[in-house]
């Protein structure tokens, strides 16, 4: 099957059971809100979605809105309002509401939920379809590192030579359990992820959010935790993004380690990130991840065989997972 492909109908009925039903145990009674756009993969997928909730005994709604322009962009307050007041969110929306200060009330107000990006019918299906306890171990642990060390460092072949501060940061595993009190995650599942303090050095970005993947790698550069230059076919197009939402749009504001094994590299950031032997790097808003920059975007890339050491720990060698 490719990336492109639709999936037996019975392949996405079982990965919507898997969301509903494993990853977020959505029980009678509960008010779910299924926030979908106009987009059409987005609509049917959020149909779905809050379909399969109701069967689960769920007093289930869907909403939908204008597709939102940025990853990290607000939702409109109605949407904004109904996020607060629910129990369980499910977010396949053509843009991320991860990082919006909607998505992080809405867990303070004790809401449980996950957010599904640009997902895709055969993504949902394929990715869903793993070794939950496998891709947990995984996750664990590269979190675990995350959070016990001082510093990061990133390289590969293509010229990627990135310093990142840890210290002082909490590190945050996402391996699709968001069954119990106000959890947040991202799905598909698979990674282990923390905002770094800072960041100095290079990187070469195989796939950038939202323009996909670029014929070469783009050199990306990093001074004081901040994206200074970004040279390559979509570098010039990836920085202006940032830079048009002013000093905090550049901010170095994540480092993710990918643990899914059923990933493949689409162009679509949902699933490159999520890769076994993947390093990404945000920039944009890290308050909801434990950083303290609040700005209306956050864009990842991804960066296909790094070497990644946390602290003293070889984690990746050259793309092949060592830990």
């Amino acid at each position: 099957m490719t990336a492109a492909a639709t999936p037996p109908q019975e392949l996405l009925d079982r990965a919507l059971e898997t969301v509903i039903g494993r990853c977020l145990d959505v029980r009678t009674g509960e008010h779910v809100l299924v926030i979908g756009d106009y987009e059409p993969n987005s609509r049917m997928l959020a149909q779905a979605l809050r379909d399969t909730a109701a069967r689960y005994g769920a007093d289930a709604v869907l909403a939908l809105m204008d597709a939102r322009a940025d990853d990290g962009s607000e939702p409109p307050p109605t949407i904004a309002a109904a996020l607060a007041a629910c129990d369980v969110y499910i977010v396949p929306t053509s843009r991320s509401l991860s990082h919006t200060e909607a998505r992080r009330q809405a867990t303070q107000a004790g809401a449980r939920g996950a957010t599904l990006p640009g997902v895709t019918a055969d993504m949902l299906a394929r990715m869903m379809a793993i070794d939950f306890d496998a891709l947990k171990a995984r996750t664990l642990q590269v979190t675990e590192l995350l959070e016990g060390a001082e510093s990061a460092h990133v390289t590969c072949a293509h010229g990627s030579d990135l310093t990142l501060d840890l210290t002082g940061r909490r590190g945050l595993a996402d391996y699709g359990e968001i069954s119990t009190g106000n959890k947040f995650g991202n799905l598909p599942a698979g990674e282990g992820f923390i905002a770094p303090l800072s960041g100095q050095g290079m990187l070469a970005a195989t796939s950038l959010a939202p323009l996909g993947i670029s014929p070469e790698p783009v050199l990306l550069t990093v001074e004081d935790g901040h994206l200074t230059a970004a040279n390559g076919p979509l570098g010039p197009d990836f920085l202006q993004r940032l830079q048009q939402h002013g000093p905090n749009g550049t901010n170095v504001a994540e480092l993710g380690v990918g643990t899914n094994d059923a990933a493949i590299l689409t162009g679509n950031v949902l699933e490159d990130e999520k890769i076994l032997g993947t390093v990404h790097v945000a920039f944009g808003a890290s308050a909801g991840i434990g950083g303290t920059v609040s700005v209306p975007i956050h864009l990842d890339v991804v960066v296909v065989e790094p070497t990644l050491e946390i602290g003293d720990t070889r984690v990746l060698d050259a793309g092949r997972w060592v830990l």
